[in-house]
């Protein structure tokens, strides 16, 4: 293709490029040519001069590292606005006598669209490109997601006022909610994929979890679900239905490619391979798992038996902030005590774990995850001029181990320029603020 025979919009030019691709290229001095929210071309430091190009738009990135932008595999946006209410407590507690009576009481669609705005402005502020979603009024969150230009896999989410006793009329008016939320998200969404998320298996009947995972087969969209997170949720489980989480979905057969599970602390190597066979992908969230105590994934263990693996952040309410950096460093340095082995987890196998990895668990690794032509510009620039980053002796160590989202300089989404320099441009960070802060004024301690 003829880089000239039209003016780029975005032109990158300096610094090194960390590829991601298969071939993991480090690239010194590049040049990046976007156009039409792709990756028109990447040139060597030996390209001709800028100006044949006809940039709208020329970004520097001397001294910075580019990289694709980091995915967030599981989150519930709107939940910043519990951030610290109920800290230091188990799971169960923390659940079912905190968070469960808050989301009762004072979630609705305005406090939705509030934190979900809140939430993705401090991702697009630390370098999430894309995320994953599961929460109430989920319509809300995509509108946010849509609204600030942030790439989204929306969970709307499900489960049963009384697991033991779903009536029909529960069960239909859960499918008619799915129809209603998919019919609105699916056509010509490019930026929103719609998906559906039934809680657990704690919280969710067989019935339910058939039916819903019936509607998100019908229309081959992403079916989420928590599994496997605590030891209680497995004795719970074995006690209603006589298997362990892993094989009661299984047995309900809902597991296949299109199903994220989330967390899977509590597996074993059957259960493992369980999951290897109907390739379903995990999403791995170490910060949420170590305040809530809920306990570690085996994540070599499944990254070996060939899984897709990602990484998330959870909620704020159980981990209390977005940084994927955070959690890149979390997920290294966990496993490496757990396994009492500094090898295992290297910071090249952690950072793509946040890109292509989350890219491959929530189907998107066609359109983002690494930076190659063709794919979408979704793109992070991070400032290594820092005394923390310096010096550079390897680019992948640096980003895991001593970067924080603060050193995020720019991030491009689809295209298109959502942060520059530190300042949000899609998003009004005061207004969201304020709003926020003018809502969590009626929520009780």
């Amino acid at each position: 293709m003829d880089h000239c025979s039209a003016p780029l919009d975005i032109l990158i030019q300096g610094g090194r490029l960390l590829t991601l691709s298969e071939d993991n290229r480090l690239i010194e001095d590049p040049l990046i040519g976007i156009r039409d929210g792709e990756i028109l071309f990447i040139e060597e430091a030996h390209a001709p001069l800028v100006s044949l190009y006809a940039p709208k738009e020329i970004i520097h990135a001397d001294g910075c590292v580019i990289l694709p932008g980091l995915i967030n595999t599981h989150t519930h946006v709107p939940m910043v606005f519990f951030r610290g209410l109920a800290d230091d407590l188990p799971l169960m507690d923390w659940l079912n006598n905190h968070i469960f009576p808050a989301e009762r009481e004072y979630v609705n669609r305005e406090m939705v669209h509030a934190g979900a705005l809140l939430g993705i402005a401090e991702m697009l502020l630390s370098g999430t490109t894309t995320f994953c979603d599961g929460y109430f009024f989920e319509s809300s969150v995509a509108q946010a997601a849509y609204e600030s230009g942030i790439r989204c896999v929306a969970g709307m989410g499900f489960l049963d006022a009384d697991v033991d006793h779903v009536a029909e009329a529960e069960i239909e008016r859960h499918l008619q909610a799915a129809e209603k939320f998919l019919s609105k998200w699916l056509p010509e969404r490019p930026m929103i994929t719609p998906a559906l998320f039934c809680h657990s298996p704690y919280t969710c009947s067989p019935q339910t979890i058939r039916a819903i995972k019936e509607v998100a087969r019908r229309h081959a969209v992403p079916f989420l679900i928590h599994l496997a997170e605590t030891s209680d949720e497995k004795k719970i489980i074995m006690n209603r239905y006589g298997h362990t989480p892993v094989h009661h979905l299984g047995a309900l057969g809902v597991l296949d490619d299109m199903t994220v599970a989330v967390h899977c602390n509590w597996l074993d190597e059957g259960e493992i391979a369980c999951l290897a066979a109907n390739h379903v992908k995990v999403s791995h969230n170490p910060q949420s798992n170590m305040k809530l105590a809920a306990g570690v994934g085996p994540i070599p263990e499944m990254l070996a038996a060939g899984i897709d693996v990602g990484l998330g952040t959870d909620g704020c309410a159980s981990n209390n902030d977005h940084d994927m950096f955070g959690e890149m460093d979390s997920a290294a340095k966990l496993h490496k005590v757990m396994k009492k082995d500094p090898s295992i987890m290297d910071a090249r196998t952690v950072l793509t774990m946040a890109t292509m990895g989350g890219a491959r668990v929530l189907g998107l690794d066609r359109l983002t995850g690494s930076i190659e032509v063709g794919k979408k510009a979704d793109l992070i620039i991070v400032d290594l001029k820092k005394p923390h980053l310096t010096p550079v002796y390897n680019v992948c160590s640096q980003l895991v181990y001593a970067a924080s989202g603060a050193d995020v300089q720019t991030s491009i989404i689809n295209g298109k320029v959502v942060m520059k320099d530190r300042r949000l441009l899609t998003v009004d960070l005061e207004e969201v603020m304020d709003t926020v802060i003018r809502i969590a004024q009626d929520i009780k301690h």
